[in-house]
């Protein structure tokens, strides 16, 4: 299973959601909060050329937001990105 890795703020409830779907799908979530960490959040914005969050990794493909993921698993194309058969 490829690594997924987050930008995030502790308070932001769409980053809450991504991560519980994918949870749900038995992923651990590698969580990078930008909150409060200037260079963090210009190292996202540059990676993804978006300032908002989440921004979600899996693997080295950046798949977006949670409506960009939750898109993808609605396609059916989520698992196969993870791995999961």
């Amino acid at each position: 299973m490829p690594e997924v890795m987050m930008y995030c703020t502790p308070t932001c409830p769409f980053c809450t959601r991504a991560e519980k779907l994918l949870q749900k799908k038995g992923v651990k979530v590698k969580k990078i909060s930008v909150e409060n960490d200037k260079a963090k959040l210009k190292e996202m914005i540059k990676r993804t050329g978006r300032n908002t969050v989440p921004q979600i990794y899996i693997g080295d493909k950046h798949v977006g937001g949670f409506d960009d993921l939750s898109e993808l698993d609605i396609m059916d194309e989520l698992d196969p990105l993870l791995g999961i058969d």
